[in-house]
């Protein structure tokens, strides 16, 4: 019997021997690949401050791919779009803005990273309202995000200065639409135009003229109680306007000649 405890203390020793061993190399390999993940996010930081923007996406990535579980992967994945913004690529930081947003709602920059999609939206906005304006929507969309969902957020101001800045493009589109048919008499669309533009995107400046012009393109298609009530609409809000005038004397005429 002595012997035979003897044996299963020596295979008891060896087991615990074996497991320690285990443990301490499974220690070794989790510390290896944390301070591997660590030393490429700092390379990686450290190309971008130099803007070496392409050297910096490539170890970034290596981060997020070699180490999808380390605390830096997610890191890595913020650092990728910020430096397609950076380069002004903004339908890549547009991309990579959404997927962090998709994936990480409750990242404690949720606030930055939906400011900055919006930014993404934005930037690809053309000069001037007679061009695509399609990215618009989506940024007011992520702009209000902010604004509603972010009330503390030091991007709040800037949200809503952008999005009043996206609001008027649209109110400008519909005003250079229904320019473009008033001026050729076509006034059964520009009114429609008009009529959105008020509907839509009212006090963003254009609300005088488009209710001037709104009311005349009624008049010129015989609808006399529709022209009439954009010309006293106007001179209720705007009675000393630029239009004013104007409204009295289409008031005087359409009256005396219908």
């Amino acid at each position: 019997m002595g012997i035979k405890n003897l044996f299963i203390s020596l295979a008891l020793i060896t087991a615990s021997l074996s497991f320690v061993t285990l443990m301490d190399g499974c220690s070794s390999n989790s510390l290896s690949e944390s301070n591997s993940a660590e030393i490429a996010f700092n390379t990686a930081v450290e190309f971008e401050n130099d803007e070496r923007y392409e050297e910096a996406l490539s170890k970034f990535n290596e981060v997020k791919n070699k180490h999808p579980y380390s605390k830096f992967a997610i890191e890595a994945e913020l650092h990728i779009a910020d430096i397609q913004y950076k380069r002004e690529a903004f339908i890549e930081a547009q991309t990579a803005y959404q997927l962090f947003k998709d994936f990480h709602p409750k990242n404690p920059k949720a606030d930055y990273v939906t400011y900055r999609l919006a930014m993404s939206l934005y930037m690809q906005l053309p000069p001037t309202a007679d061009r695509d304006l399609a990215p618009s929507a989506k940024a007011i969309q992520y702009f209000t995000e902010v604004i509603n969902a972010y009330p503390t957020s030091q991007y709040v101001k800037d949200s809503e200065d952008k999005k009043l800045a996206c609001l008027k493009m649209l109110a400008e589109k519909e005003a250079y639409i229904g320019n473009y048919y008033f001026i050729r008499n076509k006034y059964e669309p520009a009114q429609r135009r008009y009529e959105q533009l008020l509907a839509k995107y009212p006090n963003l400046g254009l609300d005088e003229v488009a209710m001037y012009r709104a009311g005349i393109s009624a008049f010129e298609q015989g609808e006399k109680i529709e022209g009439r009530r954009h010309m006293e609409a106007l001179l209720a809000k705007f009675p000393n306007g630029d239009y004013s005038s104007d409204a009295k004397n289409a008031l005087e005429k359409y009256a005396h000649n219908q």
